[in-house]
């Protein structure tokens, strides 16, 4: 059984924390089965984006897993922004986490999914 997105979110703030980064619940979605977009922003108006990756990608289907969007790269704010939006609109019960981290440092290595 897969952990709930509530759960997930906590223990991932808990991490980014013990190495010092801040990262901040700024959509809450659902407590249960929301979909987890991670969003890592340099704090020089770039960003870098982790979508959930598609199921079966990385061969356990009952962890969580994130690949990333826009090839890797950092995009500008705006970017990020517009893109998010688009997704609220498909799925209202999406969870975006932000981390400031202005060396890109994430530590959601173990949760990449394998392509």
């Amino acid at each position: 059984m897969r952990l709930k997105a509530q759960v997930w979110v906590s223990a991932y703030i808990k991490i980014c924390a013990a190495h010092d980064l801040v990262a901040t619940v700024v959509r809450h979605g659902d407590d249960d089965a929301g979909t987890i977009f991670l969003r890592i922003n340099h704090l020089d108006g770039t960003s870098q984006l982790f979508v959930p990756a598609p199921a079966g990608l990385s061969g356990n289907e009952l962890d969580r897993t994130w690949q990333r969007a826009f090839d890797g790269g950092a995009r500008v704010d705006s970017d990020i922004d517009d893109y998010l939006s688009r997704e609220i609109e498909i799925d209202s019960d999406i969870w975006i986490v932000e981390v400031e981290s202005q060396t890109g440092c994430h530590h959601l290595d173990a949760w990449l999914a394998k392509a």
